[in-house]
């Protein structure tokens, strides 16, 4: 079920109605969102329903034991061993081919070839984003941020909540469960708010996003040795305004979505592009897996508490399994790795201090894209045509167009505007007469419909 479809739709408006007229009976109400929450999710593959079911119920027994536990030994072992079950689904399914394939070629370079147990494993929406919330349950437990005593039903919604559970934002337990307590009370701000999010998202993702992907990026970067320089530049700054508008209309959505519910989600994107150093671009670009990886990976193997071998040491780790984390691929790998490298020398040259030169923010933007490549490409050999081919560099232009060059332009150009211009207008909207905001909000609905392509992509982070 895609977010920018007819059929989410009429979904959303049921759950919704349905949610607020439960509004004072707030355990039906809980009841009936993990209901819906399976409905959406068993959209796509109901089977995989059961994958999230057990996945959130090992992870309220983890908890529930944990925290009922003084520190010991034992209760440090039961923490790794939750931990390492969440992290073991995840292996399973995401890295189970790529881990026997590269192990297969590596025993066949050496000449010990075997026949390996390779087996087609599908890979179930969501299941980077839901795993990381239940080992956020698991931590934040242990941690004293999250009560142990939350029964299974607010548990299990946590874990699968439909507005983030397919490609997020990944919501930490100490943030969410305490939301879960009572049933929640809206503001005109917050309705304002979340119909602004919705129809910014939608538009970012149908208009732009989609545009891109399909009249630039994705044939330039299927074989970029067939097209000019102009066309695979472009290419480049056009991919980086697809998953941005992508990614963060999928976030923008998912909040809004909450805040209609009566639920709160901390900002997930803060105009990346406009960042001045690597270390601002992770402050402002996929905020809760940056976040996420600080707090629950980098700074346990220790932050920057090692000195400066060990600080460089942990914030490699950190964006090689970031990289990782995003996909089964050497790609992937890379990406990281290329981001852990610029962080390390961007902090050992000193070079991440604040109010530093436009030149900083062009260069980091360049080096940014120059990794959406790697993201990008479906292997090393496309990425190395992509980079040191460029022998048609003075071919025709075959793709890009004033329509599409406008569309790069204006997706860069949003991260020069009001930094908080969604929540000024949200607003100014509440002042409104509530007819005047449903007529203005039904109007930007029609006009976003009037504007997008045919067909709905699903969303780039699906895959991970």
């Amino acid at each position: 079920m895609l977010f920018p479809t007819l059929t989410f739709g009429v979904f959303f408006l049921l759950v919704l109605s349905m949610a607020w007229a439960l509004d004072r009976e707030n355990g039906r109400r809980k009841l009936l969102l993990l209901v819906a929450s399976y409905v959406f999710y068993g959209w796509w593959d109901w089977r995989f329903c059961g994958l999230l079911a057990a996945s959130s119920i090992i992870n309220w027994a983890f908890g529930r034991v944990i925290g009922s536990m003084p520190a010991s030994p034992l209760r440090a072992l039961l923490i790794i061993l939750a931990i390492l079950v969440n992290l073991g689904v995840l292996a399973f399914f995401k890295y189970y081919g790529f881990f026997i394939e590269n192990l297969a070629e590596a025993l066949t370079q050496l000449g010990w070839q075997r026949d390996l147990p390779l087996l087609q494993v599908i890979l179930p929406v969501g299941i980077s984003f839901y795993t990381f919330q239940g080992i956020s349950y698991i931590i934040d437990i242990k941690r004293g941020e999250a009560d142990h005593r939350a029964g299974l039903v607010d548990a299990m919604l946590y874990i699968s909540f439909f507005p983030q559970l397919v490609a997020g934002p990944i919501v930490r337990a100490k943030d969410f469960m305490p939301q879960l307590a009572s049933a929640p009370r809206i503001s005109r701000g917050a309705v304002t708010l979340g119909l602004l999010l919705i129809i910014w998202g939608l538009f970012k993702k149908t208009v732009i996003a989609n545009e891109l992907a399909t009249g630039l990026v994705d044939p330039v970067f299927y074989a970029p040795g067939e097209y000019g320089g102009l066309d695979r530049l472009f290419a480049v700054y056009g991919y980086a305004v697809q998953i941005y508008c992508d990614f963060s209309a999928y976030s923008d959505i998912a909040i809004g979505c909450a805040a209609l519910l009566g639920y709160r989600f901390n900002r997930h994107f803060d105009q990346p592009y406009r960042a001045r150093s690597f270390q601002e671009f992770w402050r402002r670009w996929h905020i809760s897996l940056s976040t996420w990886l600080r707090d629950y990976l980098y700074k346990p193997l220790g932050g920057s508490r090692g000195g400066e071998f060990g600080t460089q040491r942990n914030l490699m780790i950190t964006m090689l399994l970031g990289g990782l984390w995003h996909g089964a691929a050497w790609t992937f790998l890379a990406w990281g790795l290329l981001h852990g490298l610029a962080l390390a020398l961007e902090r050992a040259l000193g070079l991440a201090r604040p109010g530093r030169s436009v030149i900083s923010l062009v260069i980091t933007f360049h080096v940014v894209c120059l990794a959406w490549i790697l993201f990008r490409s479906p292997d090393f050999a496309t990425a190395w045509v992509y980079l040191t081919d460029w022998r048609f560099i003075a071919d025709p232009v075959q793709l890009l167009s004033p329509a599409l060059a406008g569309l790069v332009v204006f997706g860069l150009a949003m991260h020069a505007f009001p930094p908080r211009g969604i929540e000024f207008l949200a607003g100014a909207m509440a002042r409104l007469r509530s007819p005047t905001i449903a007529v203005s909000a039904a109007l930007l609905f029609t006009l976003i419909d009037a504007l997008r392509p045919p067909g709905i992509a699903p969303f780039i982070y699906f895959q991970f």
